[in-house]
């Protein structure tokens, strides 16, 4: 993740005494509220802030490439964890429970290269697909107004 929605400056992260994370890279989730039904995961790569309602994944790098780390968990569902409840949620031991079979370092990095390449692949037809979108929509409008809005002068 390299863009968020809110940003903090150094100076209040020292008046408010906050501790960014800085073990990295490692896997953000929601552990708290309706975002935990989303399922929504991001790889880290810088230090970040979290809060109560959410839960980072450390990933040591002698024994996970990041790549495959954000691929495998996009694969595991946390919501199966959650409990119901006014406010669903889950708790750091459930998912710490959860074993995972890894491939060697190795391994994991040609497995990752791959899904990232293929995750970028799949963005870049997404654009092409919406610039085409916007284009048609272009041109059925230029056409709509080319027919519909001449005016007789006479």
């Amino acid at each position: 993740m390299t863009v968020a929605n809110n940003y903090v400056t150094a100076e209040q992260i020292a008046a408010h005494r906050w501790l960014p994370i800085e073990e990295l890279p490692a896997i953000f989730f929601a552990k708290v509220g309706a975002a935990v039904m989303l399922n929504r995961k991001r790889l880290c790569r810088f230090p970040f802030l979290l809060d109560n309602n959410t839960m980072a994944y450390s990933l040591n790098s002698t024994e996970w490439d990041a790549d495959f780390a954000k691929a495998l968990f996009e694969t595991v569902d946390l919501t199966s964890l959650v409990q119901v409840g006014a406010l669903p949620s889950y708790n750091a031991g459930d998912v710490e429970a959860m074993e995972i079979s890894i491939p060697s370092l190795s391994e994991q990095g040609q497995i990752g290269a791959f899904f990232k390449q293929l995750n970028n692949l799949i963005t870049l037809h997404q654009c092409k697909a919406k610039v085409r979108h916007r284009y048609i929509l272009w041109t059925v409008e230029k056409e709509y107004y080319k027919t519909h809005m001449t005016y007789n002068y006479s």
